[in-house]
């Protein structure tokens, strides 16, 4: 089972746009299917389902595939630090 600093991270890892799903498999050895299930039980319903909206959407580059060749970085410079599962104000 995951450790609280694990489940953290894998769920920051998540919010963040530019960190694909491949990412937290190579990783932590989730896939997409596993990252879904852990969101859905962790998140609230209403911040879940932002997150699959988000994901679905073609704003997320959650999906390698869907990348632009160009995007080498997996976080943004200004990407808050979560904590708890919270997002810290700066």
């Amino acid at each position: 089972m995951l450790d609280s600093k694990s489940l953290d991270r894998i769920i920051e890892m998540a919010w963040e746009d530019r960190t694909p799903f491949e990412a937290i498999l190579f990783q932590f050895g989730l896939s997409e299917s596993d990252v879904i299930a852990l969101m859905r039980k962790e998140l609230k319903r209403s911040s879940f389902n932002l997150w699959r909206k988000r994901v679905n959407s073609g704003v997320s580059q959650k999906h390698l595939k869907k990348r632009s060749e160009d995007m080498l970085r997996f976080k943004c410079s200004l990407q808050r630090q979560i904590t708890s599962n919270k997002i810290s104000k700066r």
